[in-house]
């Protein structure tokens, strides 16, 4: 995976200090957006001069290649993260448990931490929520500084005890928006939709991303003629749960599990579905209006601030708006034209990657005056 190219014009530490050595935490569950922003991040930073070191999972170094960033890589075990962070200017961790894990390996040391909330669900339900409630309470509390992804997840952080919560929106790489020169005739036929409609949703299969509630929705869709086939790119704990119900109830649901094709999936697809309860900044809308794929997404989170005119919004947790979106703009071409127009011009006044880079950057000097 590439990145935009970046600036190199101006250093990061003044004439005469040692590079800042920054350490960027994923924890064992970080998904596509969260390791494609830290690759990111990791370019641009190390062009401008960090030494930076990814402490991740294995897994996450062989699809997003920190090395090939210019970071050094270091898997996510608790003794290697300790004595990555003892050596480290600012720690960097991305995601609540991320964050839980750097605060353990920082206890006793006076490194800052900054912690990036991305995705995390702030109203899951049941023990569960409560749990994730508490660990937000204490990292937010651990951290020197807080940043999200959205407005409300600011907000959120304040509510839990932050001391400073900051807007930081995450870019998407843009070589992840489009992806390769692929046909999307061939992508087509390989999926089984060559004189259908095309839908994808991609994501783990989890419970707020809201796929029972997409599926309730194919099912009222599967009366039309010609089906649309709904794709979904994306693996997790609902997946024996979701081909049960797309089996019984005969579906026209494909579940692909991981795909490190999904941009090509995307650039395919007539229509792009996020039925999610709850989103900060989601990569998958991203992806859509940026390659002018027509959205149909639920009001939660930071999606309205995201998209803005540029998508298709529907309550959350509510089957028919969504089936009703989706067939009104599989009946209206034109519609569907202005959609993808209004995307990318929606897209075009998101932050770049270099000004993530540069904002990123910006709090990590301001920390490590702070400490001088």
């Amino acid at each position: 995976m590439s990145s935009s190219p970046v600036s190199t014009t101006a250093p990061a530490q003044p004439y005469g200090r040692p590079p800042l050595r920054t350490v960027q935490v994923l924890g064992p569950g970080a998904g596509a957006g969260n390791c494609a922003h830290v690759r990111s991040l990791s370019t641009g930073l190390a062009a401008r001069g960090v030494r930076v070191t990814v402490c991740a999972p294995v897994r996450a170094e062989g699809e997003y290649d920190f090395t090939g960033a210019g970071a050094q890589f270091a898997p996510d075990a608790v003794s290697v993260l300790r004595a990555a962070c003892a050596a480290a200017d600012v720690v960097h961790a991305h995601g609540v448990r991320a964050g839980l894990r750097a605060a353990l390996a920082l206890r006793g040391r006076r490194v800052p931490l900054v912690v990036s909330w991305h995705g995390e669900d702030p109203a899951a339900p049941g023990a569960l929520g409560r749990l994730a409630r508490l660990l937000e309470r204490r990292v937010a509390k651990a951290a020197a500084v807080v940043l999200g992804a959205s407005s409300d997840l600011v907000d959120l952080a304040r509510l839990r005890g932050a001391r400073d919560a900051r807007l930081a929106p995450v870019a998407v790489p843009v070589a992840s928006a489009g992806g390769d020169t692929v046909d999307p005739g061939k992508v087509r036929a390989e999926l089984g939709a060559v004189e259908r409609p095309l839908l994808i949703a991609v994501g783990s299969l989890v419970p707020h991303r809201g796929y029972s509630v997409l599926l309730d929705a194919a099912r009222e869709w599967r009366g039309l003629e010609p089906a649309p086939l709904l794709v979904i790119a994306g693996e997790g704990p609902l997946r024996p749960e979701l081909a049960r119900r797309i089996e019984a109830e005969g579906l026209p649901v494909r579940l692909l599990g991981r795909r490190r094709d999904a941009a090509q999936l995307l650039a395919a697809a007539d229509l792009a579905v996020l039925p999610s309860r709850w989103e900060a900044r989601a990569l998958l809308a991203q992806q859509a209006l940026r390659s002018g794929v027509p959205l149909v997404a639920t009001a939660v989170g930071g999606v309205p601030e995201l998209v803005g005119e540029g998508a298709v919004l529907v309550p959350p947790g509510r089957p028919g708006p969504l089936a009703a979106a989706v067939t009104d703009l599989l009946a209206d071409p034109d519609r569907r034209a202005a959609l993808a127009v209004a995307g990318r011009t929606q897209a075009a006044t998101w932050p770049s990657e270099d000004d993530t880079v540069a904002q990123v950057l910006s709090v990590y000097d301001e920390l490590t005056e702070r400490r001088r």
